[in-house]
């Protein structure tokens, strides 16, 4: 007969603004008899559990109590798996040190979990302005003690000031990481509904734009980076992080590591585009990073954004882009060409084809062959 499995759960809780251990499990005479013996255990009948002083002297208890009787699951208990493996541990300590007049700053262990679970300095430094944004606004109140209806609140007064979608949208991430990844509260404890996603069509430039703006590039640095982004369609953050080892010349692919949602894949590298890239090395020498700074290391993400901005001048281009316009401007040339949407998806590393959908709504392939109903009205001028 096989003998029975026996196991607890434990969980992060807030009760009367204290955090708890929150002890989860099946009906078991054995469990029952020794969970009578943990330090004052309190049953809840509003979160429907059994719970203890989250200490770490009764955490030892729970695991010494239960040692070789019953498995004690801490999944959720224990979360500090990071969320981007491809990079090498971020310093956030100017955060923790700077000094912040006349209001709250953000607290250490919202950026020390930032810090371990590896989140990439922008996102950091998104997270960090909104969770003080929020906290400010109820600067009186312990944050243990802010409840769901006045993030609510919080949300509604954004969305009154004119707020965009995408703003909500962000203080609601920067809010969740704080109660449910920092503190382990249960994510029962906020339920919030999310704004509306805006949709808003990419701004996309035209092939003579782009030749114009590589060609008013002058140095053959700045040259190759523009040229690099817009021939494989990468993202900033990609461009910077790419190695000399990722360049496969010989097969004209370029090997993107540790891309948006920790995914690496193969986008293509034109013949144009490898003559450059010798050409740029031959002067250069780069050592490590195919795209460094003066003195080494990864170049500067400003720069390249400085860079598209100084040619767009010269170029006389007065339009809104950024580096991701050409990430966006590859995608619809690309299929302004004939490129099936799936190996678009492939290239850009979309998750879901709905993403690369969107190029369907900017491509102006076939508008040219629509003719307007005004052609058939027999009007007069």
């Amino acid at each position: 007969m096989t003998k029975n499995f026996r196991s607890i759960t434990l969980r992060h809780l807030v009760v009367n603004g204290e955090k708890k251990i929150g002890i989860e499990y099946k009906a078991d005479p054995v469990i029952q008899s020794l969970i009578k013996t943990l330090n004052a255990p309190t049953w809840s009948k509003e979160l429907n559990t059994l719970y203890v002083r989250n200490t770490k002297g009764n955490l030892d208890q729970i695991f010494n109590t239960f040692r070789g009787i019953a498995w004690v699951n801490c999944k959720y208990f224990f979360k500090d798996k990071p969320v981007n493996t491809a990079i090498e541990k971020p310093d956030f300590t100017h955060y923790k040190l700077r000094k912040t007049a006349n209001k709250r700053s953000c607290p250490v262990e919202f950026i020390d979990k930032l810090e371990l679970k590896r989140y990439s300095p922008n996102t950091a430094k998104t997270y960090i302005a909104m969770f003080e944004s929020f906290i400010n606004y109820y600067h009186d109140m312990e944050l243990l003690e802010i409840n769901e209806n006045d993030i609510k609140d919080y949300l509604k007064h954004l969305l009154k000031n004119g707020y965009s979608n995408s703003y909500q949208n962000q203080a609601i991430n920067a809010i969740k990481f704080y109660y449910e990844v920092v503190q382990n509260l249960p994510h029962r404890f906020y339920y919030i509904d999310r704004p509306r996603k805006e949709r808003k069509l990419p701004l996309i430039l035209s092939k003579e734009e782009v030749a114009s703006i590589i060609n008013h590039t002058i140095n053959l640095k700045h040259k190759a980076i523009l040229t690099t982004i817009y021939s494989c369609g990468l993202r900033l953050s990609e461009l910077i992080n790419l190695e000399l080892t990722d360049i496969q010349s010989d097969r004209q692919l370029l090997l993107v590591r540790g891309a948006k949602g920790k995914k690496d894949r193969t986008t293509i590298l034109s013949l144009t585009t490898i003559k450059l890239l010798r050409k740029y090395y031959s002067v250069y020498k780069p050592k490590e990073y195919i795209f460094e700074g003066q003195t080494g290391g990864k170049y500067s993400s400003r720069s390249v954004q400085n860079i598209l901005r100084k040619s767009m001048v010269r170029a006389c281009i007065n339009k809104p882009a950024t580096i991701h316009t050409l990430r966006h401007s590859f995608a619809t040339h690309l299929l302004e060409d004939g490129t099936d949407l799936r190996y678009i998806q492939t290239l850009l590393g979309h998750n879901s084809l709905k993403t690369t959908e969107i190029y369907t709504h900017v491509s102006t392939k076939d508008l040219s062959k629509i003719k307007s109903p005004v052609e058939s009205l027999s009007l007069r001028y």
